[in-house]
């Protein structure tokens, strides 16, 4: 009903907002078709998103939970959702918002939901680890192949290969690329192929689709299959926009079915021009070098020491010839200081020696063993034996004299006995 009010009579605000709020809640919930564009989550219980109309620019401001989010499943920007959603008026503000009950992916949004799901699931499994990536080869022997018959996709890949590298070997399988079995009949090529020894990179080629065309290169089977291979493999699915899950799990990334042939050969024009500007490169760092060692040796060969080999030995023989001469003086003059030294000692000797005293003319006198020095241990008589400078002689003592200094000697101890008696 509507309120009857006047200026001189005007309704309190309270009681509009609250017939405001029972007649919008008397609306219900209701299904609607929208586009998410953003999504808030909080560690809070209530969760925001904003829904916007796929057709209008309107957007509104929905609260849901968390148990609804997660029971979607993921939920990029631009997914087009069914929301079961009901508005209600908050009474102490007075503002218009919406309650969302349930979410569900409706067409591409749904595709991609699920896609996003099995994406995660084979990230956690490490499907998608860099670290397991195997490199391509330099110049694969052969190129395995996997595309549709005819294609547009295959004859950019066979052109561009063979352009760039004309001697390309291809071993090439023609399977379906959409519909449901697309999945397994790729599956089951990348399998063959990876069995064959002489085949050194795989391409999986496909032009580009829509998400429903596309489908079949996110299926879980072939994504396991392809990272199982051991064979390198090399995604050129769609365009650059497009990222099924095989983009993913294969071990090269191309854009285009274009960008995988430059990736799998090398450019043999380039590859020429290469080798001769390294060539060039090589003669000039060899030529450089050898100028510098021509320079080096120069130089050495201008040294006084390589000039002249033996002036260093000439130097050091004139040194030791010097040193020699100075050895030789200096021994000679030590032998003969020596010589004087030993001469001189040698004198003294003889001058101390009996001998010489005995070539003077003196003789040593003995009395049996006793070697005499005076008269008194000798009388009349006794056999006195004589050692001269040339013999000895034998004679017999017929007086004995003593010498006046002798006499006095032995009379002072006399005169001396006397007086000590006297006293």
């Amino acid at each position: 009903m509507a309120l009857t009010s006047s200026a001189e009579h005007p309704q309190p605000l309270r009681a509009v907002v609250a017939a405001t709020k029972a007649w919008v809640e008397r609306l219900g919930a209701v299904w609607v078709e929208a586009q998410v564009i953003e999504i808030k989550r909080r560690a809070a219980p209530v969760q925001f998103l904003t829904l916007r109309d796929p057709v209008e620019n309107i957007s509104v401001s929905v609260t849901t939970t968390a148990a609804v989010l997660d029971a979607a499943g993921p939920l990029p920007e631009g997914t087009v959702v069914a929301a079961w959603i009901k508005p209600q008026v908050w009474a102490a503000s007075g503002r218009l918002s919406f309650e969302c009950r349930q979410l569900r992916p409706m067409g591409e949004g749904r595709l991609l939901a699920a896609i996003e799901q099995r994406k995660r699931m084979l990230q956690a499994e490490g499907l998608f680890d860099p670290a397991l990536k195997r490199p391509l080869p330099f110049l694969p022997r052969v190129i395995g192949l996997v595309t549709g018959a005819g294609s547009a996709a295959e004859r950019d890949v066979l052109e561009n290969v063979r352009r760039r590298w004309p001697a390309a070997v291809f071993d090439v399988r023609h399977t379906l690329v959409q519909g449901p079995e697309a999945a397994s009949q790729v599956a089951e090529a990348v399998r063959a192929l990876d069995a064959e020894p002489r085949v050194d990179v795989i391409i999986v080629a496909r032009g580009g689709g829509s998400l429903e065309d596309l489908l079949p290169f996110s299926d879980e089977a072939l994504a396991r299959t392809v990272f199982a291979a051991r064979t390198p493999v090399v995604s050129a699915i769609g365009h650059e926009s497009d990222t099924p899950i095989l983009d993913l799990v294969a071990d090269w990334r191309a854009s285009t079915p274009t960008d995988a042939a430059k990736r799998v050969v090398p450019d043999a024009a380039a590859e020429r021009q290469q080798l001769r500007l390294d060539a060039r490169r090589l003669r000039s760092a060899v030529s450089a070098r050898l100028d510098a060692e021509a320079q080096w040796l120069l130089a050495v060969r201008s040294r006084p020491v390589i000039r002249d080999p033996a002036a260093g030995v000439d130097v050091h023989a004139e040194q030791v010839r010097q040193l020699a001469a100075r050895a030789r003086r200096s021994i000679l003059l030590a032998l003969s200081h020596e010589s004087d030294h030993v001469g001189h000692a040698l004198a003294q000797v003889r001058a101390l020696s009996p001998s010489s005293t005995l070539a003077r003319g003196y003789a040593i006198l003995s009395k049996g063993d006793t070697t005499l020095s005076s008269v008194a241990g000798v009388k009349p008589g006794d056999a006195v034996g004589a050692v001269l400078a040339d013999g000895r002689l034998e004679f017999d003592v017929t007086a004995v004299r003593k010498s006046a200094q002798s006499k006095a000697k032995t009379a002072r101890p006399r005169a001396a006995n006397q007086s000590k008696g006297s006293r």
